[in-house]
């Protein structure tokens, strides 16, 4: 046995003791009711419409999210790549959303955003009659999960797209392809399966939002995700069961959507994107 295979106890040991046992307990548990038989926690889920609208809460929160984040991250990843003026000082701009955290950036979009903010000021000041709402529902969660989101997705989109030979393009250009050619028939093939990956990333970040859908949406009602559903059911019902269930629905939920995103990108170019060496 090689010892230095040895190296990976630590990090196993993390991950067993932070993922996979509170997973089987969780599991465990939700199979585990206290009336009603193995399925009764998921069989009350899926039978109360209330509970069961939180799936395509989520769901259309943290698709449009991540979609968003990885589409406008491209253009503007793909003309800082390379030599660009000013390249340093613009991402430290895009990515200092991400130190924020997820509470003071809901907090500056209720100073923006909110009925007595800055923006609905300026629109009364022009003569709009109320207030926008623009917090309080499904566009401040979803604002929220762009301003932390978008980073992230930058800077993957940012390192695949370094990661191609730019000696690819200079050929096609020697070929006449203009930029709109280069990119669609070159650069977006290679990129396909980051974007793929990036996708797949951001949206689990999305999906698991709680803390914006409390502060800047409406909890009890188009913004009631299943991360809240979960945390109800455990610290305001108390049924541990049905909590679980809840978060169990939740990765499966997760697991299927990246299932379909992966499966479109082994259709896609798998090979190298650099070319160098």
């Amino acid at each position: 046995m090689d010892r230095q295979l040895l190296l990976l106890a630590p990090g196993l040991l993390f991950v067993a003791l932070l993922f996979l046992y509170p997973f089987f307990y969780g599991l465990q548990l939700s199979f585990a009711p206290e009336e009603g038989g193995p399925l009764a926690s998921y069989a009350a889920f899926f039978s109360d419409p209330y509970q069961r609208n939180t799936i395509w809460i989520t769901l259309g929160l943290s698709l449009p999210a991540a979609l968003l984040n990885v589409l406008a991250s491209v253009p503007i990843a793909y003309r800082m790549r390379g030599n660009f003026r000013g390249k340093r000082l613009l991402t430290i701009v895009l990515v200092v959303p991400i130190t924020l955290g997820t509470v003071l950036t809901a907090q500056g979009l209720l100073n923006f955003l909110g009925p007595a903010g800055w923006f609905n000021k300026i629109l009364m000041s022009f003569g709009v009659a109320e207030p926008v709402q623009l917090t309080g529902n499904y566009w401040g969660v979803f604002f929220s999960l762009v301003i932390t989101g978008f980073p992230f997705a930058f800077l993957l989109i940012l390192s695949y797209l370094s990661g191609i030979d730019p000696t690819l393009e200079r050929a096609a250009a020697t070929l006449g392809a203009d930029w709109k050619q280069r990119f669609r028939h070159i650069t977006l093939p290679l990129l396909a399966p980051g974007l793929a990956t990036t996708f797949c990333l951001a949206f689990v970040l999305a999906f698991s939002v709680f803390p914006s859908a409390v502060l800047v949406g409406n909890p009890a009602g188009d913004t009631r995700v299943l991360a809240l559903a979960a945390y109800q059911a455990a610290y305001e019902q108390y049924d541990y069961s049905l909590a679980s269930a809840i978060a169990m629905v939740m990765g499966v939920v997760e697991l299927l959507v990246i299932a379909v995103v992966l499966l479109w990108r082994s259709r896609l170019y798998t090979g190298s994107t650099g070319g160098k060496g």
